[in-house]
């Protein structure tokens, strides 16, 4: 009886599919059945404090969307959106003014340009607390300077109005260059003969960059545009260091409301549904952004 071989294409993909199989069930575990967790718990009255456990249905998400928590959910996400132009801002617009700055292949400006790149290795923790004193309002250098001008000392992180300007003074130190070098990287990509023929028809620098250079770098604002989004709406270890999400909350962005609840308040039901309703937030936004942008990007190089 003649034996039956497996088609050698279905074979090459089961052995494919069979080295995919531990990798698909470490994300199974330590990804999607946390997720399912959270949910499940959003439907408890889970308090650590009175150690109680039981299922109450929709009551923590009617307490989120019609309740006490809705004031200060809605605060957080103003906090967050805030925070995420911020940073969205000095990465793409401050890292592709650097890049065409430092856009020079000699050594003095290889130098600069790691000087620049250089915060992005320093951890967020060393850098949140270097900035402590920089920002202390008593002893702090950049009141010192201001002192010089004639200029009175500022509250920078005891001040509703400037403690989010100073969290976003630490994440732009460490992220403008970083921004620059993905975006020095790109531009280097781009052929010269756009430019030449540009050049011969009379083009000068500015309609060159406007022209040729800036949709050329559309999928590397793209890439910048949702990493760096989706970073910042998770942004956490800077404002628990330096303002705890004061004060008056003005600094209490997502991700410390839910640490709050969960870590302060002791209540794990309330920080599972905040939890769950910020992870489908990030999750429309994402896909909502590549939809709109995936007309827009130009990927001819």
């Amino acid at each position: 009886m003649k034996e039956r071989r497996m088609n050698p294409r279905k074979a090459s993909a089961l052995k494919d599919f069979i080295c995919v199989v531990p990798a698909l069930i470490l994300i199974a575990i330590f990804t999607y059945y946390p997720i399912l967790e959270l949910f499940r718990i959003s439907f408890t009255d889970w308090n650590l404090l009175n150690d109680t456990y039981k299922y109450v249905g929709v009551k923590n998400w009617k307490w989120l969307f019609a309740g006490s928590g809705t004031k200060y959910l809605w605060n957080s996400l103003r906090v967050t959106i805030l925070y995420s132009i911020g940073e969205l801002s000095v990465t793409l617009i401050g890292g592709m003014i650097f890049a065409l700055i430092f856009n020079r292949m000699t050594r003095g400006f290889a130098a600069m340009r790691a000087v620049v790149f250089m915060p992005k290795y320093v951890a967020m923790s060393s850098a949140a607390v270097v900035f402590l004193w920089i920002l202390n309002t008593d002893t702090g250098i950049l009141n010192y300077i201001l002192s010089i001008a004639g200029i009175n000392a500022v509250d920078w992180l005891g001040n509703r109005h400037t403690a989010l300007l100073s969290v976003l003074m630490v994440t732009g130190w460490r992220c403008i260059g970083y921004g620059m070098m993905v975006y020095l990287s790109a531009m280097m990509g781009i052929s010269t003969d756009y430019y030449e023929a540009a050049a011969l028809d009379g083009a000068n620098a500015v309609q060159k960059f406007f022209k040729i250079t800036l949709p050329m770098l559309s999928p590397t604002t793209l890439f910048l545009f949702v990493t760096t989004f989706l970073s910042s709406m998770k942004v956490f270890q800077s404002v628990d260091i330096l303002t705890q999400g004061g004060p008056y909350r003005s600094t209490e962005v997502f991700v410390y409301n839910i640490y709050r609840y969960a870590m302060v308040d002791f209540r794990m039901d309330r920080a599972s549904t905040v939890a769950i309703f910020f992870f489908f937030l990030l999750l429309i936004i994402t896909v909502a952004t590549m939809k709109i942008s995936s007309n827009k990007v130009t990927y001819d190089s």
